[in-house]
């Protein structure tokens, strides 16, 4: 029976590949250790463009009504609409 891929906890991935990320500028890892790396990072921003991917496909879903979709702002932080 295969075993399904654990949910990724997009804010852990996020978390890590800034840590990654800062850990490459420092410019002290090796050759071999900047490969890895950035092998790393490669699938945490794959694990994230994955997480967002669905949490939109979710947000499609809830908003349809009547077999469409209605297209809305979504408010930022404060509450706000941005395109107000």
């Amino acid at each position: 029976m295969p075993t399904k891929k654990k949910s990724v906890d997009f804010e852990q991935s996020l978390s890590d590949l800034e840590a990654l990320v800062n850990q490459m500028e420092q410019g002290e890892l090796s050759l071999e250790e900047s490969l890895k790396a950035f092998e790393r990072g490669i699938q945490l921003t794959r694990d994230c463009q994955e997480r967002l991917s669905a949490a939109e496909q979710q947000v499609q879903t809830l908003m349809e009504q009547h077999g469409q979709i209605t297209l809305q702002p979504m408010a930022d932080a404060d509450g706000e609409n941005p395109a107000e």
